[in-house]
């Protein structure tokens, strides 16, 4: 993989949640950055899961990346069109929108994977040739990686689940093996 890894704050939450999150830093392996409206996102997130805060204070996704204000019309277009955000709710969808556009416009970026677990965002992605894998996918990383037991990967998705985190779930420890 040449590219860079973009967690959206579905992903990000999902590690949160289990206070797992040193977990997804080592997947990421320093190749983790975030555009600037998903910064925003796990902000606000941080009031419900605390252990976001120590990802927006360490700094291991670098800087936000910005969007230019050349870019923001292109980018609220696909934000209201694509992923159904709002005029109303301006930031609604942002992140999504935000990633996308920055993985399939920026130069440097054209390489990079997308972290969701927001299915409609996904098949977007996807259909835009946009590598993207889901939260399954990046603890079969940390399974391949020896970061963690396949039988413990298996038992914290189930804790993701049970703590009300919408992703989808191994049938069994064996499929974090891949």
């Amino acid at each position: 993989m040449s590219g860079f890894l973009f967690p959206d704050n579905t992903v990000l939450c999902n590690f949160a949640a289990v206070e797992r999150l040193d977990l997804l830093k080592s997947v990421l392996n320093s190749r983790g950055r975030w555009v600037s409206a998903v910064e925003r996102e796990a902000r606000m997130s941080a009031t419900k899961l605390p252990a976001l805060r120590s990802l927006l204070h360490e700094g291991w996704l670098d800087e936000p990346i910005e969007i230019d204000p050349t870019e923001a019309r292109s980018i609220d277009r696909v934000r209201r069109i694509v992923f159904g955000g709002s005029a109303a709710r301006p930031r609604q969808h942002l992140g999504e929108a935000e990633t996308c556009y920055v993985i399939l416009h920026r130069p440097g970026f054209r390489e990079s994977w997308w972290l969701s677990d927001d299915r409609e965002a996904v098949r977007y992605a996807r259909d835009q040739h946009i590598t993207t894998r889901e939260t399954i996918d990046v603890m079969s990383m940390a399974v391949v990686n020896g970061d963690i037991s396949s039988r413990d990967g298996y038992v914290l998705m189930n804790q993701m689940a049970d703590r009300d985190r919408y992703l989808r779930l191994p049938s069994s420890a064996d499929d974090l093996r891949r």
